[in-house]
């Protein structure tokens, strides 16, 4: 999955950033990882669109 964002990442014609959540799998099941994602993603929003 990692590769795969990444080759989606090198497409994209903007301002982005690739996190990894250490120790998450794909899915986010893992305790406190989902609300890890969650924060990086509301992050972003706040710097770059707000």
């Amino acid at each position: 999955m990692i590769e795969m964002n990444r080759d989606a990442a090198a497409r994209l014609d903007c301002y982005h950033e690739l996190e990894i959540v250490e120790g998450a799998t794909h899915l986010f099941e893992e305790p406190g990882t989902l609300e890890q994602v969650q924060k990086l993603t509301a992050d972003w929003f706040t710097s770059y669109l707000n």
